[in-house]
Order: C-alpha cells, then structure tokens, then sequence
C-alpha cells in the first residue's frame, strides 16, 4: 500500500506539468461513499459545479479559495464541509486536498 504523502507528491508533480494543472486519483469508493484527492497546480481552478449530497475538503499540502457566493480560504490542515450550493475551488499555491463525498443516495435508500 502506498502513503498518502507519496500520492500526494506524485500528483502535484503530475499537475504541475499538466496542461490543465491538475491531476486527481480515486481513494475509495465504498457504495455511496467516495473519496477522491486531488492535486492544483497555483492558479488551477475547478469550474463551478454541484455540490454532492455531502461532502468535506482536507486540505494537505497549499492553500485553496472555494467560492460560493461567499469565498472560503483553506490551507494546509483545515477540514471543512463542502458548501450545499454550486461552487468553484481555485488554487492558490500548488495544492492538494482530499474530497470525500457521499453520493447516490437516493439509490441507496431504495
């Protein structure tokens, strides 16, 4: 089994020589639970998009800017809910977080 650090490394390098600035790997996926880390090179921006039926960003190594309405600032250590509404992510230094979420859940509850 590989350490989480080294994954982390391996996919900031992959993002920072990427044409896009970023690079992701699927950690778990666990019926609807689904955890994914994903390195930004600086300045690499997630489009806006839906927010999981739950969710919460760990941010390990940089610092990144979810927006929302209202722009939260994350940094290496902080742990924080995912907000409920559409949202953009930006990284501010290269960067990498881990996204947990728990999709289909819907599906579940049938």
């Amino acid at each position: 089994m590989q350490h989480l650090n080294e994954i982390a490394l391996q996919h900031l390098n992959e993002a920072r020589h990427n044409g896009h600035g970023r690079s992701s790997e699927r950690l778990l996926h666990q019926k609807v639970l689904r955890q994914t880390l994903l390195a930004l090179k600086e300045g690499a921006v997630l489009a806006e998009h839906n927010a999981p039926y739950a969710g919460s960003l760990q941010v390990l190594h940089g610092r990144i800017r979810v927006s929302s309405g209202e722009d939260l600032v994350l940094e290496a250590g902080h742990l924080h809910v995912i907000p409920v509404e559409r949202h953009s992510v930006e990284a501010l230094e290269d960067s990498v977080f881990i996204l947990t979420a728990v999709t289909g859940i819907e599906e579940a509850a049938e």
